[in-house]
């Protein structure tokens, strides 16, 4: 790309001259006189030219030569362009609040602590795991892998080369940049969250609208904190109310009902209270040690353990097993 066209030589060659340096001690792990592969090198020996210029830009070449062990899914020559051309942001000429979200939006690649194969992926089917990215309150931004059709992340970027492996991690090279997460995100991304999406989609066909999927989809909204029940729990609710489909019952009911699982604050599993939860709809209460929710009928759902604290740029979301009911005659 022209904006950075001109420094890719040099940095090409400053950054093997750096890694070279920084690798010529003696390993542990290597052997004497072995020299280190990291990421970074690995990146550099893939022509991934504009990653390499951008960590240089935001200052995390060290970080990622360090000892990690470091996942990072890295964005190829072409995605980068695109995202270069979509924001207008110029990687010689960044301000410190460019620099910043930069830099987050390259931390929002690396898994920090865990070396990943794509064999570890796929036998993991679906999920979620933590990268260096931070979000509100400082907490850690979360990724979901889905690899039903190759291996997907966040539902937009796709593994095109795995396991290019090097001293320090793994380095799997994806076809778009990977957007810092909002709650959206992760509804639309996980299949089992589907009907979920469908219901804040139908809730904002009322009159006057309730604009929910431009809320969770905005990085700079909120933060909220959403108990977001699972498919099964809406098939549940279903039955439980006898009815075919949410569409049975008016989109202001809906509504109401929604607004009983969003909280205006940041919650994450280890801040949730023991009694009174306040959400934009009404008071329901917590059990902090049971990991429950009892709503104003007495209805009480699990929060599940393996689906919490999936924490995107504008909020935090727990998947329940259970909806929750605004107050029934």
């Amino acid at each position: 790309m022209k904006i950075i066209s001109k420094t890719f030589k040099l940095l090409t060659v400053f950054l093997m001259v750096l890694g070279i340096t920084a690798c010529s001690d003696d390993d542990d792990n290597n052997g004497p006189g072995v020299q280190a592969t990291t990421v970074v090198d690995v990146a550099l020996a893939n022509n991934l030219t504009s990653l390499a210029a951008a960590l240089e830009a935001t200052d995390l070449v060290a970080t990622l030569q360090g000892s990690g062990p470091f996942t990072v899914f890295a964005p190829d020559n072409d995605a980068f362009d695109a995202l270069l051309t979509a924001t207008g942001l110029d990687l010689n000429n960044l301000s410190s609040t460019e620099e910043a979200l930069v830099r987050n939006i390259l931390l929002n690649h690396v898994i920090v602590g865990q070396n990943l194969s794509s064999t570890d992926l796929v036998n993991a089917g679906s999920g979620y795991t933590n990268v260096a990215a931070t979000g509100p309150n400082g907490e850690n931004l979360s990724l979901y892998f889905n690899t039903a059709n190759g291996v997907e992340i966040n539902g937009q970027s796709t593994v095109t080369s795995a396991n290019l492996t090097a001293t320090n991690g793994t380095v799997h090279i994806v076809d778009t940049v990977i957007d810092l997460p909002t709650i959206a995100t992760f509804a639309t991304s996980n299949p089992s969250l589907s009907i979920l999406v469908d219901a804040l989609v139908y809730a904002d066909t009322g009159m006057p609208t309730v604009p929910y999927i431009n809320t969770v989809s905005d990085s700079a909204a909120g933060p909220f904190t959403v108990f977001a029940p699972s498919n099964d729990a809406f098939v549940d609710l279903l039955a439980e109310l006898n009815i075919s489909a949410l569409t049975d019952l008016d989109t202001a009911t809906v509504d109401a009902v929604l607004t009983y699982h969003i909280v205006t604050d940041n919650v994450q599993s280890s801040g949730l209270p023991n009694g009174a939860v306040t959400t934009i709809g009404g008071d329901i209460t917590a059990d902090n040690t049971n990991f429950t929710l009892t709503d104003p009928n007495g209805r009480v759902s699990n929060i599940v353990t393996t689906l919490v604290d999936i924490q995107g740029i504008n909020g935090v979301v727990h998947v329940i097993d259970k909806v929750i009911l605004s107050p029934q005659p």
